[in-house]
């Protein structure tokens, strides 16, 4: 399951300057990450935006933990 939820996140150069988005939806991850941060539940986002589904939400929670699953974190400057 997971890798068909990873699927649902696109890479485009032409869509919202290349940032990981929804199905090539102009929904950048870091949007979605956003609004459930704010404390909207997936059902007022997908209330909010018709054209989004659940799985969607649930893709761009498993890319954002993909994306912590880092080995070392280093410090870049002061």
């Amino acid at each position: 399951m997971d890798a068909s939820l990873l699927q649902r996140i696109t890479i485009n150069p032409e869509i919202c300057h290349g940032k990981p988005c929804i199905r090539g939806l102009r929904y950048p991850v870091e949007f979605l990450l956003e609004l459930l941060s704010s404390g909207m539940t997936h059902a007022e986002i997908l209330a909010d935006y018709e054209d989004l589904e659940e799985a969607d939400i649930l893709s761009v929670l498993l890319f954002a933990t993909r994306l912590s699953q880092v080995k070392s974190v280093y410090k870049l400057a002061s």
